[in-house]
């Protein structure tokens, strides 16, 4: 198995390169250079692992939720690589990515969102996966439905908004919360990883971001009222 996965949903540009155990990374921060850093990135990361394009078995990305250009560049790259290929590819939701690599059982991810909302969602491991209690979502920090018990990771940017708000909200159900955390190619490749073994690739043709907001900016006069 090599299976190239691929991370552009945030600031920051990442690839990954997954075999039956091993995984190698590489991460940059690309503010808004994420289009000229990937296909380069990609290309040395295959060439530090001695593996050419022919040998791959399948291709992963982020499909979001997350910046829409960011998930919008992994997908076609994704894409078109696949389609020339000829390889099965593996979305993978980027919170559960984050899910992945935390270290923790039990994680609450959420994303900062813009326009005061957050992405969100709930996940617990269970066995070799992830059980999904609250499905990505998109909602403000205020809605975001409280988690049963205590004992909850808090993940991602989110948790700095308004100061730690939302840390302050999950105060009672969280043992640690960090807004350091992003999402990583590595965690994309992890759960790939399990995808492919089960066969679960799909066309590229089929491959989709996660979209959650049909809605990306104001308008002039939705801004003039805000500011009155």
């Amino acid at each position: 198995m090599y299976l190239l996965a691929l991370e552009t949903s945030s600031e920051f540009c990442s690839v990954a390169l997954a075999t039956e155990e091993d995984c190698l990374s590489r991460e940059a921060a690309a503010g808004q250079n994420h289009s000229s850093l990937l296909l380069p990135m990609i290309d040395a990361l295959l060439a530090e692992a001695g593996v050419a394009r022919e040998q791959l078995t399948g291709i992963a990305f982020g499909a979001g939720p997350g910046s829409f250009t960011g998930v919008r560049i992994a997908c076609a790259v994704a894409q078109g690589m696949g389609l020339g290929l000829g390889l099965p590819l593996f979305p993978v939701a980027t919170l559960e990515a984050m899910a992945e690599l935390s270290g923790h059982n039990r994680v609450i991810a959420a994303l900062d969102a813009r326009l005061d909302e957050i992405y969100a969602a709930v996940y617990e491991r269970g066995g070799e996966g992830w059980e999904c209690l609250l499905a990505p979502c998109l909602t403000s920090l205020e809605a975001l439905p409280l988690p049963e018990g205590s004992g909850w990771a808090g993940l991602g940017s989110a948790f700095a908004m308004r100061d730690g708000a939302l840390s302050r909200r999950l105060s009672a159900h969280l043992s640690w919360s960090t807004a350091a955390v992003h999402p990583e190619a590595e965690g994309v490749a992890r759960l790939a990883r399990v995808l492919a073994k089960r066969g679960a690739g799909v066309d590229a043709a089929d491959a989709h971001p996660l979209y959650l907001r049909d809605k990306v900016a104001l308008t002039v006069a939705e801004r003039s009222t805000q500011r009155r």
